[in-house]
């Protein structure tokens, strides 16, 4: 039998020393351990533990001023520049809600949180840094030019837990679910697809039938869902900026959901990632990662809510994306009939 090597705090801050400009996720995946333990393992007067609770921390951040925002996922980074404001708390989700800053956040999955100071060509580089049970991130937030650093150093302070050890051992990741569907109960997810009146019912009905999201696609048929090629996402991308349609870009976790409301511009491939480059709001996307692709038509109070929907060759979610239908700027309709001319999978 092959022993599992264990790799002592010594050992990740050796790694990194030899490997000074791989990113900590890419690392950590090199190393077999999380990119929280990695983190962990630098704990000292540049990386504080801190607490992770989203009602400690987004007061907190609140007072930086300019920061980023980053929300990923395996396959799709998302990462929105503006301030935290408008913090609603929930005990099992909560909420910033503003303009720039668009966040869905899912409390009990914030298990570790780091304050951390990177020394980069251009000067320190300041984050807030918060990962799940088993060490993968599930937010992040780095500060801005202009940011207030008395508010740094006193939320570093305030902060600060008790517990500044150098290890951790995170919990085993959790196999991705896959579609799960119930083909003894497509009439009742047919019919009550037919009664919802927000897009937030959904999810609820899927539960009650004991599937999730792709289940109920695979099996659900038209008029609700059509099966889209894999390009159908970068295809929506590019015209989407050429055609100057907004749009709302949702990418989550299961800690987090960033939401993206506006326009894209500038779209630049690079290797297997599409990337939307615009001064407030960029987003790289791994098009080798999208596995499947659903347009989907979800009945509102306000009419028909479509998405674009992909997902991975595990059936986890990589992005949604929506028209943009609020505040008196409709564009739905214009990007209801840019949905309508993507390409159907054959």
């Amino acid at each position: 039998m092959t022993e599992t090597l264990v790799l002592t705090s010594a050992d990740l801050r050796a790694a990194r020393l030899e490997k000074p400009k791989i990113r900590d996720r890419d690392l950590a995946a090199a190393l077999g351990v999380s990119e929280a333990e990695l983190l962990a393992a630098h704990v000292g007067p540049k990386v504080i533990r801190i607490h992770a609770h989203p009602d400690r921390l987004m007061p907190a951040v609140e007072s930086f001023g300019p920061v980023m925002a980053l929300t990923r996922n395996a396959s799709c980074v998302h990462e929105k520049d503006g301030l935290y404001a408008n913090y609603h708390p929930g005990e099992h989700a909560a909420m910033i809600l503003n303009e720039a800053i668009d966040l869905r956040i899912f409390p009990s999955h914030w298990r570790y949180a780091f304050a951390v100071e990177t020394e980069t060509e251009t000067g320190p580089r300041r984050s807030f840094q918060i990962f799940d049970a088993a060490g993968d991130a599930v937010h992040k937030v780095f500060l801005r030019d202009g940011a207030n650093l008395d508010a740094w150093d006193a939320a570093k302070r305030d902060l600060a837990m008790t517990d500044q050890s150098d290890a951790m051992r995170t919990d085993p990741r959790q196999p991705p679910d896959g579609a799960k569907f119930n083909i003894a109960k497509l009439d009742v997810l047919q019919e009550e697809w037919r009664r919802l009146t927000d897009t937030h019912q959904f999810l609820r009905l899927c539960a009650k039938l004991k599937m999730n999201r792709l289940g109920a696609y695979r099996i659900a048929g038209t008029p609700f869902v059509r099966p889209l090629a894999v390009s159908a996402v970068d295809t929506m991308l590019k015209r989407a900026s050429a055609d100057k349609i907004p749009l709302m870009i949702f990418v989550g976790n299961r800690g987090c959901i960033q939401i993206h409301s506006g326009p894209v511009h500038e779209i630049k491939p690079m290797g297997p990632w599409q990337n939307v480059l615009d001064p407030e709001f960029n987003l790289h996307l791994r098009l080798d990662h999208v596995a499947e692709v659903w347009a989907v038509d979800k009945p509102t109070k306000r009419g028909s809510a479509i998405s674009v929907e992909a997902f991975d060759a595990d059936g986890s979610l990589i992005l949604q994306a929506f028209g943009v239908g609020k505040k008196g700027a409709d564009t739905r309709p214009a990007w209801n009939a840019l949905v309508e001319t993507l390409e159907t999978a054959s």
